[in-house]
């Protein structure tokens, strides 16, 4: 009787399926764990340092959000002025509306420290008024002194002004107006002062007169009576007042969303330049994975083939190579998740908020951790993993067996894969990118482009390695035709890299995503850097710079200090700045007005200017605008534009552009002589004193120190306040400077597990040249010379592609991100010492996996094909 076959039931089957996909996937983990260590680790960085960017960031604008709604308290209208103070004697007509229950007056300043380059906010308040509108500005006095709230020498500070000014109670603050010292009393803390807020709060008559500003004010807080309509009274009063005082006042509701767009706005362009700048990492990840899978698929063709021609349909298969990115790409973004918090954590603990760029200072965060974001970045991490396998993944499943199962075919596989026109199209369609406005102002087009150029050029690699590689062995082939003595080592070399360039096109994918993205990158920073010197020298022609505090808005030259720094035996001239700030839209931050002594016959000698100056109309004084105030206010050469000053608006003609690396948000420069004869303001922030021949800059500095407030003045030298920028700079660029490393670090793992995957694939290869003679030191040389042929090739070509994508980040992404233009150079050292890093490891790696590769001997090598 025959035997009857039983057939296995769906579960059996399927069980059977999932334990052959662990065991194939299992398998190739075990088989190269360096691989897909490499792979996890480049998702795992670019998650973490992307997601504990937006962390930081998120924590620090919170937390800065939130001190901004304390200040502000339970107000339900503001009225600001378009100038940083306007006259008090509006405020009784506001106070006694109709629908006001309260209305309080406030005096808000950064006020000078003597002898620091910080300042201190000083808010000065009605006692009164406030404790109904903004109560977490209330000091507590001490037991003995109740009425301190009211004093003219009193002043209460929040605990980390306390800390920060290593102060208690009772004791005494020195502040500055002018070149005088205030001296105040510490009268009591700030206890509901947010963590990390550095602030003062003092009787408002007594700030007024202490600080000389009789009669002025900065803001109207309004506590509405109950059933009025906060939005019809506020739309009500900016008519009213805009009718009475046209463009003096700006009227709006605390922590709304213009509020809100106006203080995001600061950081806005810096946040999201540094998360693309942490997702280049990622970036460099996506083609690890692909690169490292395209070798695995090709070299476990006749594996897959196998497994088609025993059953397993190409569906089957496809998932197959798909779960294995889909498992790199979720082990590597859990690891970055969870790495992410951790160095957000370690980021806002000892390094403060701003990443060095000064935007979130006086407020101490806190991490959050944010699930919507963190499934995000996940969700990011993932994605690109199975982006880097889908091609491979797809080409192995479309793969015909009886095809596959015979060995020379892969670099007709790659040649499938390697489609040239995607990579065109690729390519052009970020030529045309490149040119496209910002949106929201922000270069999104800008960064679409530079990821365009990227796989672009990455697509053409085989092509390229192929035209590269045939040509130099077709030119060595015809050249040692006649040679019996030409080097069979060189010969063997070109031979391999013209007959499986493809192979070399992929995997040099890592290799120039790294490299091009770092050469980019240095160029931007070396760009910036040298552009900034050079803008400071121009911007710095005199020999001393004399200001009377280096921090707040409260300390300044009086008309009689400026005579005597004339005045002073050995000063040859002196000219004088004022700089103030102005509001000219509810929904962007202040710009700066900088008055001082121009020649309007040639502005370019002191300003650094961006095309020509035009001359003014009669009667029209000029004015000459940075670069951001073109493209935030679109104010252009030639045109007619009005400013509010003294209370009033003012017409002014744009004379010129000029370049302005210290105020992103914008600035306007006039004459001195135009701003004091319109405002009538004789005090001036700063200094700058030319010496006569034969003055030293010691000299003139112990003069100036023995004048009577020669004790309150800061006297800097030009080479010395470049110096101080250039610090600044750096540290400002310091995420920046780590996030380049970590890419070089990703392109160093990325060319070592590359080239050792493939070197230790090409086992029977070394084999067979063993048996016909080739030596283990000609194969070990064949290796060193195929790395560092490729390496250069990818060096190469990174370096031109980088040079592209530095064009569009030096003339698109930074002028759309931070309004200024600059000029390109080039860091040679730093490019040279990293393309000789590569270089090196790319020799060494194959050294060491050659090595490896023939330890086994040449018969043990060959055995498969026997």
């Amino acid at each position: 009787m025959p035997a009857v076959l039983a057939t296995p039931d769906r579960s059996t089957v399927a069980a059977g399926l999932r334990r052959l996909s662990r065991w194939l996937l299992l398998g190739e983990w075990r088989a190269h764990p360096v691989r897909a260590v490499t792979a996890i680790a480049a998702i795992a960085i670019g998650i973490a340092l992307g997601f504990a960017i937006h962390l930081i960031n998120a924590a620090a604008f919170n937390e800065f959000s939130s001190a901004i709604k304390g200040l502000s308290g339970v107000a339900d209208v503001q009225v600001r002025g378009t100038e940083a103070f306007f006259d008090e004697t509006v405020y009784p007509d506001l106070a006694t509306r109709d629908g006001v229950a309260v209305a309080s007056p406030v005096l808000e300043f950064d006020a000078s420290l003597p002898g620091q380059r910080n300042a201190l906010k000083v808010i000065g308040v009605d006692a009164m008024r406030a404790a109904f509108v903004t109560p977490d500005l209330m000091g507590v006095p001490a037991d003995d002194q109740p009425y301190d709230a009211l004093a003219d020498d009193a002043i209460f500070l929040s605990p980390a002004a306390l800390s920060w000014l290593r102060l208690k109670p009772k004791d005494t603050l020195a502040l500055q107006s002018g070149t005088d010292t205030v001296r105040l009393r510490v009268a009591g803390p700030l206890l509901h002062a947010r963590a990390g807020q550095r602030l003062g709060v003092m009787d408002i008559g007594a700030a007024q007169w202490r600080f000389d500003k009789l009669g002025q004010l900065s803001r109207i807080d309004f506590k509405l009576r109950d059933g009025v309509d906060r939005e019809a009274f506020k739309t009500q009063l900016a008519r009213e007042l805009e009718r009475r005082y046209p463009g003096r006042f700006r009227v709006g509701q605390p922590n709304d969303q213009e509020q809100n767009s106006r203080n995001e706005g600061v950081s806005r362009a810096y946040r999201v330049n540094l998360t693309v700048l942490a997702l280049v990492a990622l970036f460099t990840g996506a083609f690890l994975v692909f690169s490292t899978q395209a070798l695995s698929v090709i070299r476990r063709r006749s594996q897959f083939a196998l497994l088609r021609v025993l059953g397993m349909d190409r569906h089957r298969l496809l998932r197959q190579i798909l779960l294995e990115g889909l498992c790199l790409g979720v082990v590597g973004s859990a690891i970055g998740i969870a790495a992410g918090y951790g160095i957000a954590a370690a980021m806002l603990r000892f390094f403060g908020a701003d990443l060095g760029a000064g935007l979130f200072a006086g407020v101490q965060p806190s991490v959050q951790f944010t699930p919507v974001a963190a499934f995000v970045y996940f969700g990011l991490g993932v994605g690109v993993a199975l982006l880097g396998c889908a091609a491979p993944a797809w080409e192995a499943a479309r793969a015909r067996p009886a095809v596959a199962l015979k060995s020379g075919t892969e670099e007709a596989t790659i040649a499938r894969v390697a489609t040239t026109w995607p990579a065109v199209a690729s390519l052009a369609l970020a030529a045309l990118l490149s040119r496209a406005p910002p949106v929201f102002e922000l270069p999104i087009f800008g960064y679409l482009s530079v990821a365009l150029l990227l796989v672009g050029t990455i697509a053409l690699m085989p092509r390229l390695a192929a035209t590269v590689f045939r040509a130099a062995h077709a030119r060595w082939s015809a050249a040692t035709a006649h040679r019996p003595d030409a080097s069979p080592v060189l010969t063997l070399t070109l031979a391999r890299l013209a007959n499986a360039s493809g192979q070399a096109g992929i995997a040099l994918g890592g290799v120039l995503s790294s490299f091009s993205l770092m050469v980019a990158m240095a160029i931007m920073v070396a760009s910036f850097r040298i552009s900034l010197d050079d803008w400071l020298q121009h911007l710095l022609p005199a020999d001393l710079y004399v200001r009377s505090a280096s921090g707040g808005a409260t300390a300044g030259l009086r008309p009689p200090e400026q005579a005597a720094l004339a005045a002073l035996p050995g000063v040859q001239k002196a000219d004088f700045l004022r700089v103030r700030p102005l509001s000219l839209a509810a929904d962007r931050p202040n710009v700066a007005l900088m008055a001082r002594y121009i020649d309007a016959a040639d502005p370019g000698r002191l300003l650094p200017l961006i095309g020509p100056s035009l001359p003014a109309p009669a009667g029209v004084p000029p004015v000459w605008v940075s670069e951001a105030m073109v493209d935030l206010y679109g104010m252009a050469r030639g045109q007619r534009i009005t400013l509010p000053l003294a209370g009033q608006s003012h017409a002014f003609f744009v004379a010129g552009v000029w370049r302005d690396y210290a105020r992103p948000t914008g600035s306007i420069q006039m004459r001195l002589a135009d701003y004091r004869a319109i405002t009538g303001d004789l005090e001036v922030s700063d200094a700058a004193l030319w010496l006569q021949p034969g003055t030293s800059a010691a000299q003139a500095i112990e003069r100036l120190k023995r004048l009577p407030f020669g004790a309150r003045l800061d006297v800097g030298q030009p080479s010395d306040i470049r110096a101080m920028s250039m610090q600044v700079f750096d540290r400002s660029f310091a995420i920046t400077y780590l996030l380049e490393a970590i890419a070089i670090v990703i392109g160093l793992f990325g060319v070592a597990a590359t080239f050792s995957a493939q070197t230790l694939a090409r086992a029977r290869e070394f084999g067979m040249l063993r048996h016909v003679g080739v030596t283990r030191r000609q194969v070990l040389a064949i290796l060193a010379i195929e790395g560092g042929s490729l390496t250069g090739l990818g060096i190469v070509t990174g370096f031109v592609l980088g040079w592209f994508i530095s064009l569009i980040l030096v003339f698109v992404i930074n002028p759309q991100s931070f309004h200024w233009t600059m000029q390109l150079h080039l860091p040679w050292g730093l490019l040279a010492t990293v393309a000789s890093l590569l270089l090196g490891a790319a020799a060494l790696t194959a050294l060491l996996s050659g090595r490896q590769a023939l330890s086994g001997g040449p018969i043990r090598a060959v055995r498969e094909d026997w």
